[in-house]
């Protein structure tokens, strides 16, 4: 039976499975480079069986994974495979694989069982990301650190930055330098408001999701810890290694200082997690660290893509600057190359990009088969909106849907209040956003407007501390009120009153602003104001985004995601929006020549998501609205410096629409929904 399953693989496959001797003694680190669907997890999981069969004791192998989810799946495989083996009722071939999980869960089940042994007490509790946050806030509290005359950072800014500071093993000065340099100004103030979090993490007991690995990693700096540790497993195997950090890295390497019976799987073309302090430098270092140095298998033959789609991917990431060198190649040949399509604009590409999925429906290609990536999850909102407008149901991925974030309801319930003073519910969320008003005084507010409706919010005294920013929230809801300045002039007054009070409240203000500007962008597409909030905030009841979240409600659906959510997946066609230079690569990710690399994986990793059918969307220009020195205008892009010249031979380059079709009169505007009428009509 183990010759028979092993037949089954591919010679690089085989080769990875059969590494090495069955005791660890014998078998020299190994490096699994498993390019995109190459068949990583079933070599994974071979080679666990593999290593049962030749009698290593499944209770002595330790499984290391970035999820329960692959955690469970990776178990499930192993078992199958062991199935038929395990009808022979042998005790090594029943015995569970006890070790099995990611990194935390592991973390803590040997924290707990070593607890006496480092001055931990052994009954000690977990605190979540939420409960840490909200602990590091009362110590935020304690040391008077909320009530600074300047804007301290938030309790998720603060965790944030303490935990890449624990996972890159980096000094506090490095990561705010790096990542958070509007913070740096606060670097003393964080280093005390840490330490107070450390203490009184210890006065009670409690880890953190990072403890666990800290705490491991300076268990493994003991000598005698770290021995009685090693021994109890045979063989360590990590799955998607190019995805850990530097403190998982520093556990691995103390935990198999020789590199004996250490399988490491992982493709450095897919690291693309640095946000979460993973580094490349982990996989790309990795046989190094061991004399000789580790083995190196390369799994290329690709069960996904097309040939076509492989060429053209290959060709991206073949310009990277360090990699480990691999060339994926398919037996699925195919007379279609991927598409890259310009188009004129944002709008043009959300049109594009329908009349493709539905055109893919048609030819018999579900929705679900079907995924649009992005780079960041404000790309997707001119589709979102052009997915409702034609019934098409979508679920997203990475991000909440773009006109459910906090800072684009905001914009719309000011829209509101101005378009119709007696919606409570628009005017208790934005008069709640000018500082020192909470929701009794919103409430009592909205209470003496409705009093007196002709003197309106002018005739109100606000509280002192809202004093300040009053006015100019009083002049901007009337004069978009009055319609005076027109439309979609009114909504830039809105986004100009609200980006300073975006910026007070979130310390993530720039991304959230993209959102705000990508608002505008789209509420230009509109006749009118009405129109407008209409069609984006009453959606009709069989409308698409009362059904997006939430899938089973609909037989098919279209998946809408991050290309850092769409890792690990596979569609048979995938559209890839905004291929230009500002948006792939952000703008925001071109400080560094390492910052660049990574957004060249990104590109790579959603090329490699499509099995059929791949489009590269190239938007020739983008408009941007009432900037303060330049007005409303034009910014043209670039293709994306991902796809030069040299690699256009590899895709079926068009522009959309066809030159006959492109002065075409736009479709006539749907007349505005009449909601009063449907629901009458719906009361008999």
């Amino acid at each position: 039976m183990p010759a028979a399953r092993l037949d089954k693989l591919n010679p690089q496959q085989r080769r990875a499975v059969e590494h090495g001797g069955p005791q660890f003694d014998a078998c020299a680190p190994l490096l699994i480079i498993a390019g995109a669907g190459s068949g990583k997890t079933s070599t994974l999981a071979h080679r666990v069986v593999h290593l049962i069969e030749q009698g290593v004791d499944p209770r002595r192998i330790m499984l290391l994974t970035f999820s329960r989810r692959a955690a469970a799946e990776m178990t499930r495989r192993v078992d199958r495979l062991r199935g038929d083996a395990a009808a022979q009722k042998t005790p090594r071939m029943t015995e569970a694989i006890a070790w099995a999980g990611t990194f935390h869960s592991l973390g803590a089940r040997l924290l707990r069982q070593h607890a006496a042994d480092i001055g931990l007490p052994r009954e000690f509790t977990i605190h979540d990301r939420a409960d840490s946050a909200d602990l590091i806030n009362l110590v935020r509290h304690d040391l008077g650190l909320a009530k600074t005359r300047e804007r301290f950072p938030a309790k998720s800014t603060c965790l944030a930055i303490y935990s890449r500071t624990v996972n890159s093993e980096a000094p506090l000065e490095e990561v705010l330098a790096a990542h958070f340099p509007w913070c740096a100004v606060w670097r003393n103030e964080l280093r005390r408001l840490f330490a107070h979090y450390v203490e009184v993490k210890q006065a009670h007991n409690v880890l953190d999701y990072d403890d666990l690995l800290l705490y491991w990693a300076h268990m493994m700096q003991e000598t005698a810890l770290a021995q009685a540790v090693a021994e109890r497993f045979d063989h360590v195997l990590v799955d998607e290694y190019q995805d850990t950090n530097r403190l998982q890295a520093s556990i691995l390497l103390a935990l198999r200082p020789t590199g004996r019976g250490l399988t490491v799987v992982g493709d450095d073309a897919q690291a693309i997690y640095s946000f979460r302090a993973a580094t490349v430098r982990n996989i790309l270092d990795f046989p190094g660290h061991f004399t000789p140095p580790a083995e190196i298998v390369t799994l290329e033959r690709n069960y996904r893509s097309t040939q076509p789609i492989l060429d053209a991917a290959n060709g991206v990431i073949a310009l990277a600057e360090q990699r480990f060198s691999k060339n994926l190649w398919s037996e699925r040949a195919s007379a279609a190359l991927p598409r890259l399509v310009t188009v004129r604009d944002e709008t043009d590409q959300a049109l594009y990009a329908v009349e493709k999925v539905l055109e893919h429906r048609e030819a018999g290609i579900a929705l679900k088969a079907q995924a649009v990536l992005f780079r960041a999850s404000h790309h997707s909102g001119p589709l979102e909106v052009e997915l409702t407008r034609r019934n098409i149901p979508f679920v997203k991925f990475g991000g909440l849907k773009f006109l459910e974030a906090a800072h684009v309801k905001d914009v719309l319930a000011l829209l509101r209040f101005a378009e119709n003073p007696r919606d409570r519910l628009a005017g208790f969320r934005v008069i709640q956003l000018l500082p020192g008003i909470g929701p009794a005084t919103a409430a009592k507010i909205l209470e003496a407007v409705a009093a007196d409706p002709a003197a309106g919010l002018a005739a109100v005294k606000p509280p002192a501390a809202a004093a300040q920013d009053w006015p100019a929230f009083v002049e901007t809801v009337a004069v978009v009120r009055s319609g005076a300045a027109g439309w979609p002039a009114e909504i830039d007054l809105v986004r100009r009153w609200y980006e300073p009070h975006l910026t007070r409240m979130h310390d993530d203000a720039a991304l959230r602003h993209a959102d705000v500007l990508q608002l505008t962008q789209i509420a230009a597409t509109y006749p009118s104001r009405e129109r407008f909030l209409t069609e984006l905030t009453l959606d009709p009841p069989e409308a698409a985004s009362d059904r997006a979240g939430d899938p089973v409600l609909d037989e098919d659906y279209l998946i809408l995601s991050t290309i850092h959510s769409a890792k690990g997946q596979e569609w048979k066609s995938v559209f890839i929006l905004n291929a230009v230079d500002g948006c792939l690569p952000s703008d925001l990710a071109t400080g560094t020549a390492a910052e660049i690399e990574e957004e060249r994986r990104l590109l790579y990793v959603a090329m490699t998501r499509a099995k059929d059918n791949l489009d590269i969307i190239v938007p020739q220009r983008f408009f941007v609205h009432g900037q303060r020195t330049n007005g409303d205008r034009h910014l043209y892009a670039a293709r994306t410096r991902f796809i030069p010249a040299a690699l256009l031979r590899y895709f079926e380059c068009r522009a959309w629409p066809p030159a006959a079709t492109a002065d075409a009169a736009p479709p006539a505007a749907r007349a505005p929904v009449d909601i009063g009428r449907r629901v009458r009509k719906s009361w008999g």
